[in-house]
């Protein structure tokens, strides 16, 4: 059983990654928004360390919080004037983008829920997984795996920084 100490700080962290994301997209300056951003990458490794995860909440500060929110950053100094907030964005179509929003979400949470439960029973029990078990699940080819969906992430991830400068270039 866990402590309460335990429980308030793990609820500490939720609540800290939850505030911090709603306030990335919301925010209207940019580099505001990077920053938010790199508080919850921070919130999640802390998460991680919390789990006795060592390795992972360091490659989340190192990777993660170092390296992308830097690039961000450097992409954004690049091709906007980072003082100046953007304009509030008008458009007659919310119900149908909030409509969208609902679907992704329940198609997102059937997916995950779906997931969890055929993981649940097909995989065999692990109580006490090691760095290298939680690496192969992770990275591995095989079926259950995610080695594709995360290179997929990571060419999608690349175009669209890409896109973003082409945008702002033509400016």
């Amino acid at each position: 059983m866990e402590s309460v100490g335990s429980i308030i700080m793990y609820l500490i962290i939720a609540l800290s990654i939850i505030v911090f994301s709603v306030l990335t997209v919301t925010s209207r300056k940019i580099l505001r928004a990077a920053t938010y951003l790199l508080f919850t990458l921070f919130a999640t490794a802390a998460l991680y360390f919390k789990l006795d995860y060592e390795f992972l909440g360091a490659v989340q500060i190192a990777v993660y919080a170092g390296g992308i929110v830097v690039l961000f950053v450097f992409a954004i100094l690049l091709t906007s004037h980072p003082g100046h907030s953007s304009e509030r964005l008008v458009s007659k179509k919310r119900a149908l983008g909030f409509v969208a929003g609902v679907a992704t979400l329940l198609v997102a949470g059937y997916a995950l829920l779906s997931r969890c439960c055929m993981a649940m029973t097909s995989l065999p029990e692990m109580s006490n997984p090691t760095m290298k078990q939680i690496g192969e699940a992770m990275m591995g080819t095989g079926e259950g795996q995610y080695l594709l969906p995360f290179e997929a992430i990571s060419v999608l991830l690349l175009a669209c920084i890409i896109g973003g400068v082409v945008v702002a270039r033509k400016r």
